[in-house]
């Protein structure tokens, strides 16, 4: 069964990916690593759009068997959707967004998704 509708391809999720993809180094100001250098090793994260109904196991085995990648991580969040109205002329139209479930998914070191590779 598919368990994943889309991949997000947002701004927001766009700007996650980028920062987590970047290996960065720091020093820690106080505490026992003082004047070390400490280097956070990049660990992509990407987000998809999945099925209310699908836990975290089957998120991680569905992607890992579409693209190819390692899965280190997945965390969830329930949406729920959102009532909306507006003026017409025909009077007040009410009416209400779908609820959502959005899965951010952490890789191994290394791997990549690439979302635009199928397009010509």
């Amino acid at each position: 069964m598919a368990f994943i509708i889309k991949p997000l391809v947002t701004e927001k999720m766009t700007r996650i990916t980028d920062k987590s993809s970047v290996d960065r180094t720091y020093t820690p100001k106080a505490g026992k690593n003082m004047g070390k250098q400490i280097t956070k090793v990049a660990t992509p994260r990407y987000g998809f759009i999945v099925r209310p109904e699908a836990n975290k196991i089957e998120i991680k085995n569905e992607i890992e068997a579409l693209y190819n990648v390692t899965v280190l991580d997945v965390n969830t969040m329930r949406y729920s959707g959102k009532r909306k109205q507006r003026y017409t002329k025909s009077g007040l139209v009410k009416g209400q967004r779908n609820a959502f479930k959005k899965a951010i998914v952490t890789l191994k070191e290394g791997d990549t998704i690439d979302f635009y590779s199928n397009i010509q």
